[in-house]
């Protein structure tokens, strides 16, 4: 990364909060100061309401100040622009796997040492969090003192009384009291052990900790509004106001990391969400509703309705394919949405079936149509390649069901084809992922047949996706080669592994045993 001069650097940044309305700004004068940082750009980082959240959440106590750094902020906060090592705590937020090598590089700008073992009372106390974590920790286990896995809502009050005192206490006593915080898992407390396969043989947690360490969630989400707190045109959702409608989703589709990690389903009151929508009208006339599940909120259409009469102009994430009703498609046409977004997942219903997604053609085909007959000008269609149990013939089938759909949309269709990934505390988590060229191969006579078809067709690079499986599936050996990097390339990445004497395919290619210990299972549902 290439970093200005400071002078630069700070005169960069009241560029950017000159654009912000709601940004927290405190006096440090007698407050804990936290670093909240997000391993990507600043763009992507106010895009993640989970960012708003958190920022939110410590700054409610009067004697604490939060304030945020971003990987392009050039290592300093944005609200006093101080660097990471004039916080006490520095908290990182990995929404992605694809954002650990970013965390690297910015703590070598802070010339914070990797390690945790290194580090003493004279470092900041770096704690990490978010949904990428939470699934499995392990990959940056060597790194950070500890990790707070499940809700912000639920860690956070505990973090804070202990964080009062305990900040002045020795690295080792502090971390020993995070320890025996519900969902604090502290690395350093935990031995793991490995055969001469490369197997897991024993996690073994030292006297007094927990094993499992047990994800957190809050109860009731009325007490906590999730919503924008910052309004900024810089960001993916500039012009929307976000609101969290529910968190986490009761239908078990096998291959989903947020409806296993946020579970159980819990929605917010109606009164509660029109009362948010109300405040954020005042600052952006399009709301966006934000969930794992926002198709099955219990009073879905009277918010939508409530949300119109209010003269909301409304986004939603992803539509459920059968969850298309002619209000959400009117209220959606009425807020000048443009795009709308399906996700089938798989061609063929035998596959449907096996990710828990069983839909037939025909209500694939109903979906659609109904999208024309309101006349969106462009339909999303994503759909997973290298999926368990596929063959060429269910590749043939996603080819007969996309151009089936060309037929039935006359506008813009864009087929968004992304290879699988197999993700920790996920019913597939032990399967193996497809070949590179196995992908590789699939991906190409789909380019060509819906290219012909008249659709534009995108897809992730396959050696990418390797990459996040890596990170997502890894144990803690994948710390040495984040820790070699020496760039972001393909090619540093494989200079990388070799150099941590790591063999991508221990970690992609085989499937696990029912038996084997996985370095995942130190962390366990609520």
């Amino acid at each position: 990364m290439d970093v200005p001069s400071r002078q630069a650097a700070v005169a960069r940044i009241e560029q950017v909060l000159a654009r912000e309305l709601g940004t927290i700004h405190k006096d440090w004068g007698g407050r804990i100061p936290i670093a909240l940082a997000y391993p990507n750009t600043y763009h992507l980082g106010m895009s993640n309401l989970g960012m708003h959240t958190i920022y939110s959440l410590f700054n409610r106590y009067p004697d604490f100040v939060c304030e945020r750094v971003f990987y392009d902020s050039f290592g300093l906060s944005l609200e006093s622009a101080r660097g990471l090592m004039e916080f006490p705590v520095v908290a990182f937020s990995f929404s992605f796997e694809e954002d650990y090598q970013r965390a690297v590089e910015m703590l070598r700008l802070a010339r914070i040492p990797l390690y945790a073992e290194e580090r003493d009372e004279t470092y900041p106390l770096l704690i990490a969090g978010g949904a990428a974590v939470t699934a499995n920790p392990e990959p940056l286990a060597p790194f950070f003192d500890a990790f707070a896995l499940g809700d912000g809502e639920a860690l956070i009050p505990p973090l804070v009384e202990l964080l009062r005192w305990g900040l002045t206490e020795s690295r080792d006593a502090l971390l020993r009291q995070l320890a025996a915080l519900p969902g604090m898992y502290v690395p350093r407390f935990y031995g793991v052990e490995h055969g001469d396969d490369g197997l897991i043989t024993s996690i073994n947690p030292q006297p007094g900790v927990p094993y499992p360490v047990h994800r957190q969630y809050a109860p009731n989400l009325d007490g906590f509004p999730v919503a924008s707190v910052i309004f900024t045109p810089d960001t993916e959702f500039g012009d929307m106001y976000l609101m969290e409608v529910e968190r986490g989703c009761w239908r078990g589709c096998r291959f989903c990391l947020a409806g296993q990690i946020f579970r159980p389903f819990r929605a917010r009151s109606l009164p509660t969400l029109l009362a948010l929508a109300r405040q954020g009208l005042m600052h952006r006339r399009r709301v966006g509703l934000v969930g794992s599940a926002v198709f099955d909120y219990p009073q879905l259409k009277e918010l939508l309705a409530g949300l119109e009469g209010m003269g909301a102009r409304v986004s939603t994430p992803s539509l459920r394919l059968d969850a298309l009703t002619d209000d959400l498609l009117r209220v959606l046409k009425a807020g000048r949405s443009r795009t709308v977004t399906l996700a089938p997942e798989a061609g063929s219903l035998r596959l449907r079936r096996l990710l828990g997604k069983p839909f037939s053609d025909q209500v694939i085909y109903r979906a659609v149509e109904k999208v024309e007959s309101y006349g969106f000008a462009e339909l999303k269609l994503y759909f997973m390649l290298g999926l368990p149990e596929e063959g060429k013939a269910d590749i043939q089938a996603l080819a007969c069901l996309a151009k089936q759909l060309r037929s039935l949309f006359s506008r813009l269709l864009v087929i968004q084809l992304t290879p699988f990934v197999p993700k920790a505390q996920t019913a597939l988590e032990r399967v193996p992922m497809a070949s590179r060229t196995v992908l590789r191969e699939r991906m190409d006579y789909l380019k060509v047949e819906l290219g012909r078809a008249g659709m534009r067709v995108r897809a992730e690079s396959p050696r990418w996706m390797e990459i996040q499986g890596l990170l997502a599936r890894g144990d803690r050996r994948l710390a040495q080669a984040l820790a070699s990097l020496q760039g972001r390339s393909l090619s540093h990445w494989q200079r990388a592994l070799a150099s941590a004497r790591i063999e991508p395919g221990f970690y992609l290619a085989r499937e696990r045993s029912p038996d084997e210990i996985l370095p995942w299972d130190v962390v366990a549902g609520p």
